[in-house]
């Protein structure tokens, strides 16, 4: 494998060669791509998180690659080639593609993005970089963001090439910037977060000379658009050590910045462990919560794990016997989870569930320890609704006392919970409450139309349907022309 950089290829051990062959071998979408660039006079390279990850052994079908080909050419080269192409980030110097091939026997669809070679750069007030193209892999490499991702294999030479000493910080697991990690923050003060997902989703350190830009620097994040701020926020979160890289935005002040109500934690205590710090619970909540997941990550579940107690600053009381209240801190901080995510640019639906998940998480201490009705149980599932699920999942991860007794006693009670919904979902179809008389059967029998009226009669039957369960058609019937007959009697009254 030739190699410009004799250092670099030196320190390359024979597994890694390997590595990096294989990744050529099993990808023919790679070598006969570069050959359509090279014939038309342009040159291609794996870059990046491709090549990282290829090193790391974990390369799915995503590749990235790099050119001095500017975006139009590219598109005229790819498009003769691929089953898609797309545009989304041309702008940026970017070009899509899907390719379809098959590999050791198996139909793949590859994911592709073509880049051009380019420096990106933010003004003190611009939320959009500006992009500058450029003619040389080595100034493209240097403005990338950390040395892990700033190394190249050339096409077809297969040239690896690390210009950056990238090859000896994955070996050591260590995120460094390529050059200054205060000229590259400057550059684009969104690779502060990538910094934090990074080593939450590798389990990298991150060097000393980057955590001290970060902590010089983060009130540049803000001039970084909200919506670049969420999907970072979002890999973060969803990656396999998240309290690593929240752990380092809060450290930091990048959190401050971006995401201030977590910090806010650190100097709160929680009611039930007086001596706990609430940040470090929350971040034991999220890691519960993951261990619970069935079916992957799952965002809404994460964020209402992160979310959920930050309204215990601001309904903080102490009280006289000594000890701290958070009264309704799940109402207040259901407001600033909307708030938050609002903000951020979340999508309407994810901000309802999340804000809602936090609203119901002390739902179930609400009922006390005694025995459930069936019409809390009701009640407790209506509320719930499609979130039941998540509910139970966050509920069971905010327990993380000390004491094994009361955390056993805890797990018990939920434990019992989930067989009464079990057994009254068999019964009554939970999922599905609704009144035991529709719209039109009550308009029929109190003889009126359409109005207010119906919706409060309506109201009144579900409460009825909640409280007692299921009730034959002649009961509901009696009960909705009493309750109707008490209200004209007050409206004659008054």
């Amino acid at each position: 494998m030739p190699n410009a950089n004799e250092d670099t290829s030196s320190a390359l051990s024979q597994v890694q060669r390997r590595a990096v062959s294989e990744l050529l071998r099993v990808s023919p979408v790679a070598d006969d791509l570069a050959r359509r660039f090279q014939d038309a006079g342009f040159s291609l390279a794996l870059v990046g998180g491709s090549v990282r990850d290829a090193l790391l052994g974990r390369l799915g079908n995503d590749l990235d690659f790099t050119t001095d080909a500017r975006p139009e050419d590219v598109l005229k080269i790819v498009r003769p080639w691929a089953d898609a192409v797309w545009e989304v980030g041309i702008a940026f110097g970017t070009v899509g593609a899907q390719k379809d091939a098959r590999v050791d026997d198996v139909e793949q669809s590859f994911q592709i993005e073509i880049t051009t070679y380019r420096s990106e750069a933010y003004d003190r007030t611009s939320r959009k970089p500006e992009v500058s193209y450029g003619d040389s892999i080595e100034d493209d490499l240097v403005r990338r963001d950390f040395t892990v991702n700033a190394m190249a294999v050339a096409l077809p030479e297969k040239e690896f090439i690390d210009p950056h000493g990238g090859l000896g910080d994955l070996s050591a697991r260590v995120l460094r910037t390529p050059g200054t990690p205060q000229a590259s923050f400057s550059d684009d003060p969104l690779r502060m977060m990538r910094a934090a997902r990074f080593a939450a989703q590798l389990d990298f350190e991150v060097a000393p000379e980057v955590v001290a830009a970060m902590t010089d620097m983060a009130v540049r994040i803000e001039i970084v658009s909200a919506e670049r701020v969420r999907d970072e926020l979002n890999k973060l979160i969803l990656s396999a050590h998240p309290r690593k890289g929240l752990t380092l935005l809060v450290d930091t002040g990048v959190a401050d910045h971006v995401l201030p109500e977590l910090p806010a934690l650190r100097l709160e205590r929680d009611e039930h462990h007086r001596h706990k710090d609430v940040y470090d619970h929350t971040l034991i909540v999220l890691e519960q919560a993951m261990a619970l997941e069935e079916t992957g990550p799952d965002l809404t579940l994460r964020l209402a794990a992160l979310l959920h107690d930050i309204g215990k600053p601001r309904t903080r009381r102490f009280e006289k016997d000594g000890r701290v209240s958070f009264h309704h801190h799940e109402v207040v901080g259901a407001k600033m989870t909307k708030k938050r995510m609002t903000a951020l640019k979340y999508s309407n639906d994810l901000v309802k569930d999340v804000s809602r998940l936090v609203e119901l998480h002390l739902r179930f201490h609400g009922y006390g320890t005694g025995e459930w009705t069936d019409s809390a149980v009701r009640r407790y599932v209506r509320d719930g609704g499609p979130l039941l699920d998540r509910l139970h999942k966050l509920t069971r991860s905010d327990c993380t006392t000390r004491n094994k007794r009361k955390a056993s006693a805890l797990s018990r009670a939920y434990d019992g919970l989930e067989e009464r919904i079990a057994l009254l979902k068999e019964q009554e179809e939970l999922d599905a409450i609704r009144p035991d008389l529709d719209g039109n059967q009550i308009m029929e029998i109190l003889g009126i139309g359409p109005g207010p009226a119906i919706g409060q009669a309506y109201k009144f039957l579900l409460e009825l349907r909640l409280e007692n369960g299921p009730m034959e058609y002649d009961a509901a019937v009696t009960e909705l022309k009493e309750w109707w007959a008490a209200r004209q009697d007050v409206a004659a009254q008054s």
